[in-house]
């Protein structure tokens, strides 16, 4: 029975990390506005900057924090001292009042909580779990991020702020224990000689690998500029109620999480260029369909489409980067920053396209073309690659 309940409790721990780990910002991120208006008095002004800070030093985090725990081969102990610090976060924000000390605990204890699923990816890479199991962890992110901004708002609006506040530090407490315990049972490593490794800059060469990190970049820029705009796009072209953008959010944000555990089974058996390249083609249909829709019915009939070719990007876009860049924590802390990095670019893009007659229709027209002009780009070096391979078998 001490064998049965200790392998139920392990298959359990990696869910659980995964889930509290997501959940933590998943309840952050919407209520950090709030927080600095209402416990500090910002100003709209003081908010987008020290938004802005908060995420540099974020992007500066998940990478420098997984790249250092490359070298160790250890990724557990970082990923309690981002727990750590996330404890450390909620009580600074719980007892000052003062905006730039908040200010410098969101910058320096803010960025390695922000690390944690990053840590865990590098991790079950380092463990040698097989690419389904990589995509049913991030099932599991993308189901906390669903439920997160809901409970945010609920217990802000039930119990003002300081419910927020006690959420987080509970949130976080339960990330030291998860960390703990997984320190504490931590799996044997598959027997390989870590030295064997490429050093740091010599994975960073090659025009390869850099074009696959801008191809996720511009991937993801898609993803959060449509999503940006979808409310305004719904109100304002498809002159819906405001209701109609909930259920068009909620729909994609729901369908995903089966989509990622269906594309788990899926890597089992089927190349990742060949999920990647169906995916992407889901996301050229549905940017180029939802282009077109003039009722907010048809949209969300889209919304499947979505749904798979973001989970596309999201589940087996980490295990093609965990492939190609053999440093477990350099691989997902690349992956995570083609999210920041898509975001200031979704930014741009929607800014480039306010001047036409219908933007925010746009945005998706623009959308479809950068898939369609990543899944060529993909075909094209896939068709280079096979070509020197036989070029290379020939001889």
């Amino acid at each position: 029975m001490t064998v049965i309940t200790r392998r139920l409790r392990g298959r359990l721990l990696w869910p659980a990390a995964a889930w509290f780990w997501s959940l933590q910002f998943a309840v952050l991120n919407p209520l950090l506005a709030v927080l600095l208006v209402t416990l500090y008095g910002a100003t709209p002004s003081q908010v987008g900057w020290v938004l802005g800070l908060y995420n540099v030093g974020g992007f500066i985090a998940s990478l420098v924090i997984p790249t250092l725990a490359d070298r160790t081969g250890d990724y557990l102990r970082p990923l309690l001292f981002c727990a750590l610090g996330g404890v450390g976060l909620v009580a600074v924000l719980a007892l000052t009042t003062s905006l730039p000390v908040a200010v410098l605990a969101l910058i320096v204890l803010g960025g390695p909580p922000g690390v944690g699923s990053t840590l865990l990816f590098a991790q079950l890479r380092h463990e040698g779990a097989p690419p389904a199991q990589v995509i049913r962890t991030r099932a599991i992110v993308s189901f906390a991020w669903v439920i997160g901004p809901p409970l945010a708002t609920l217990s802000t609006g039930a119990a003002g702020t300081p419910a927020a506040l006690l959420l987080l530090a509970g949130i976080s407490v339960i990330n030291v224990v998860t960390a703990l315990l997984l320190l504490h049972r931590r799996a044997p490593v598959l027997a390989r000689d870590e030295a064997v490794r490429p050093s740091l800059l010599t994975q960073l060469r090659g025009w390869s690998r850099w074009m696959l990190v801008a191809a996720f970049i511009l991937l993801q820029a898609t993803n959060i500029a449509t999503v940006t705009v979808a409310t305004l796009f719904v109100t304002h072209d498809l002159h819906a109620p405001i209701l109609w953008a909930g259920a068009v959010l909620g729909a994609a944000a729901l369908l995903e999480i089966p989509a990622l555990m269906v594309m788990g089974r899926l890597h089992e058996r089927t190349p990742a260029r060949v999920l990647l390249a169906i995916g992407w083609g889901a996301g050229v249909l549905y940017y180029g369909l939802a282009g077109l829709v003039q009722e907010p019915w048809q949209l969300l009939a889209l919304q499947p489409l979505n749904a798979w070719f973001f989970a596309t990007v999201a589940g087996v876009g980490l295990t093609v980067f965990q492939d190609v860049f053999p440093s477990p924590g350099l691989a997902s802390g690349l992956f995570t920053n083609t999210r920041r990095a898509g975001a200031i670019l979704a930014g741009l893009l929607i800014a480039g396209l306010g001047v036409l007659p219908a933007p925010y229709r746009a945005v998706f027209g623009a959308a479809a073309l950068i898939v369609l002009l990543v899944l060529l780009g993909g075909v094209l070096v896939t068709a280079r690659q096979a070509h020197s391979r036989q070029r290379f078998d020939a001889r």
